[in-house]
């Protein structure tokens, strides 16, 4: 008879990717301190193996657009000047190519967000409504908003076509229409067709909570997910996962639960060093909060004694949060450009606009681009 743990490490299998099992149990250690040790521990033990594991082919990062975010939540209540209640972060993909233990040539794409679906999340839906109410709402709308490419055009500009593409995934699901990437038999609302897949036959990656959690919204979550985002979408397209995992030599997506209960990065390792890139913080301020300029962030590191300062629009569990930010920090390189900072690349990061100034990154490693994207490999 075949156990559930079996029947995950059979899925992972048919895919190239396997477990890492230095990971097994740190999440059920307790009490917390002790669980934050062996979290730390672990991610140091993997990190070494990771690194001598080998490289990536090739990473390249694309903006997508820039939304608005409450300053509140962007760094949990620490801001200490008066400023706009917004800022703006912004998203950006990723296409990362790697061979997996199978040695077959993969394309994953991270993060392809489609911002017509985001605006459809109850959190901007509302948001939507209440400044175009008010008073110069419209031109304040304009101050926050900026789009870049579409994650399909995002393809073209690195030399893909969807047919490359051979798994996509978010960190979480938050503001995300999986029909929109996935296609879907059911018309969205508004809409005269039915969604074509965005990245043809492409499966997405995503942890079994993370699912679960968008199948079953608590009050909680509801404002941050789009409801009916899974209507009509095959579910043979989802490759669901548990725990942490590598994908090939140089790639990994690590549980980090707390933002949400399914929440993963992205950990590459290319010829700088290993990055890492999630929606734990919105800019390295929140992983390096002593490093920081933004008014009160390194307050609250020096108030409160913690090494990170959270990004904080959800209150799912902000002390797995916590231990998930020192997770990658553990995993994260110091950056080659400035060695006091980390290889941590928020996959939605704090635009660097001057109209929010002073709630501006104190750094920002702005993307990044590694070997040579190539389509139809192997």
């Amino acid at each position: 008879m075949v156990d559930q743990a079996q029947r995950g490490d059979l899925g992972l299998a048919a895919i190239g990717a396997r477990p890492i099992p230095e990971f097994d149990g740190v999440h059920e250690v307790w009490p917390r301190g002790e669980r934050l040790a062996a979290v730390r521990r672990a991610a140091a033990e993997y990190k070494e193996r990771f690194a001598a594991q080998g490289q990536v082919t090739a990473v390249r990062s694309v903006d997508i657009a820039a939304a608005p975010y409450p300053v509140d939540y962007a760094f949990h209540g620490a801001v200490s000047v008066p400023t706009l209640p917004l800022i703006s972060m912004i998203n950006r993909m990723l296409v990362v190519q790697y061979d997996d233990w199978d040695g077959t040539p993969r394309t994953l794409v991270f993060e392809p967000t489609v911002p017509d679906g985001s605006a459809e999340a109850p959190f901007y839906r509302n948001l939507r409504k209440l400044t175009r109410r008010v008073p110069g709402g419209r031109l304040a709308e304009k101050t926050v908003l900026k789009y870049y490419n579409e994650p399909g055009d995002v393809l073209a500009k690195v030399g893909l076509t969807a047919d490359d593409i051979d798994f996509c995934t978010f960190d979480h699901l938050h503001v995300q229409d999986p029909r929109m990437i996935l296609g879907s038999t059911q018309v969205i609302e508004g809409e005269a067709a039915p969604r074509r897949p965005l990245f043809g036959g492409a499966r997405m990656l995503v942890h079994s909570r993370e699912l679960a959690t968008l199948r079953s919204l608590h009050p909680m979550q509801w404002a941050w997910y789009v409801e009916g985002g899974l209507g009509g979408v095959d579910p043979e397209k989802f490759v669901t996962f548990d725990g942490d995992i590598e994908l090939g030599p140089g790639i990994a997506l690590l549980w980090t639960p707390g933002h949400t209960d399914g929440n993963h990065s992205l950990v590459v390792n290319t010829p700088d060093g290993v990055w890492v890139s999630s929606e734990n913080g919105i800019s390295l301020d929140n992983w390096q909060p002593e490093l920081s300029r933004i008014p009160g962030v390194r307050r609250y590191h020096e108030k409160f004694g913690r090494e990170i300062c959270p990004n904080a629009n959800t209150l799912e569990d902000s002390l797995d949060q916590y231990d998930s930010m020192v997770k990658e920090k553990t995993l994260a390189d110091r950056s080659k450009r400035d060695p006091r900072w980390l290889q941590i690349l928020p996959s939605t990061e704090l635009a660097p606009w001057k109209r929010f100034w002073p709630v501006v990154p104190t750094f920002a490693h702005g993307g990044i681009a590694y070997g040579e994207i190539r389509a139809a490999r192997g």
